[in-house]
């Protein structure tokens, strides 16, 4: 158990975050969570060509764009702002595929933007 833990927190410091799903995987059947970690570390986490900042942009519209869970897309927003995205950036990803996605799926990730950020509003009086 020691060592599933170890590697959970491993996750956390390489992906930035863990899900639920992450935790049931590693408890239910861990060689296909590692073996799912290991495709990640190829094409999202391990140091290529592109910063992980960029990464994360790509990543949060591809789930947009597949109708994610906001909870998902959030995760990946947190850690595109640990790498130095602003509220601005992120919301220009968003407003970049609101037509192309449609806005029910701009409206689920804007949901998750603004769990992220704090946002200013105009009110009427």
């Amino acid at each position: 158990m020691d060592d599933k833990k170890a590697y959970l927190r491993e996750m956390v410091k390489i992906r930035g975050f863990v899900m639920d799903h992450h935790k049931v995987l590693l408890a239910e059947d861990d060689t296909f969570l590692r073996s799912l970690n290991d495709f990640v570390a190829a094409s999202q986490t391990r140091k290529r060509q592109l910063d992980r900042k960029t990464k994360e942009f790509i990543m949060i519209g591809a789930l947009m764009a597949q109708g994610a869970m906001k909870d998902h897309i959030k995760a990946h927003m947190e850690v595109a702002k640990k790498e130095g995205a602003t509220k601005e950036d992120i919301l220009e990803v968003l407003e970049v595929l609101a037509l192309m996605c449609g806005m029910p799926k701009f409206m689920m990730a804007y949901e998750a933007w603004k769990e992220c950020f704090e946002v200013r509003r105009i009110e009427l009086e």
